[in-house]
């Protein structure tokens, strides 16, 4: 019989199409909201439709903006008077128009594995912001471990149900690829939430138990 990862069938998140989607919440909001202040500046780079954007906006006064390569989710962002701009979040050339700390806060939220230059996207959100948002998955999360180790194929549950050839993360890190890189490229982690299963284990071992973790950043 022919798995799911067998069936031609399969939904693309290569290009998001928000055209016959609403605004969603995820885990990460709440923790992200929290992390800003009212009365500053952000930019939310990878914004898509603008749930996020409208998740903050619906608890605090802020002045914020989004920035994203889907033409769909730019559309949906004006359709609901949200300022977002249509640009490709890890080239250079997307950022000349940004001054150093012209923001408080950027932030990339489960988009930094999606695209082709993370390393730069991280530099030039060093660059642009005093304080950098960023949530992550983590690959080496103990039940993609056992998937990848029982199945010997890639973990479905880390594509978000996606297959090998048809996801948009194409860059796979875990906790630790994270942290070694913000050593050696001037990001200091200030702090992480932790989120996944089995919470009063996850605190302490989140390089195997958390499914995603949020770091607030700032310039060493």
């Amino acid at each position: 019989m022919a798995t799911n990862i067998d069936n031609p069938k399969y939904n693309d998140n290569r290009d998001y199409d928000y055209d016959k989607t609403d605004f969603y919440c995820r885990a990460e909001f709440p923790i992200i909201n929290d992390l800003i202040k009212s009365g500053t500046n952000i930019i939310d780079l990878g914004c898509g439709n603008g749930s996020l954007m409208h998740y903050i906006l619906e608890r605090q006064k802020v002045n914020i903006t989004g920035l994203d390569n889907s033409s769909s989710g730019v559309a949906f962002c004006a359709q609901h008077n949200l300022p977002a701009q249509l640009g490709e979040i890890d080239r250079e050339e997307t950022y000349k128009k940004y001054s150093d700390n012209q923001f408080d806060y950027a932030i990339c939220n489960v988009t930094l594995q999606m695209v082709m230059y993370p390393e730069v996207l991280l530099r030039e959100m060093r660059r642009i912001s005093k304080y950098q948002i960023i949530s992550v998955p983590n690959f080496a999360y103990l039940f993609n471990r056992l998937e990848l180790l029982l199945n010997v194929l890639m973990p479905r549950s880390m594509l978000y149900g996606y297959a090998w050839y048809n996801t948009g993360h194409i860059h796979q890190l875990s906790l630790r690829d994270f942290k070694i890189f913000c050593k050696n490229n001037g990001l200091k982690i200030l702090s992480i939430w932790h989120l996944g299963r089995l919470a009063w284990l996850r605190r302490i071992a989140p390089n195997y138990l958390s499914r995603e973790s949020i770091f607030l950043c700032t310039k060493k």
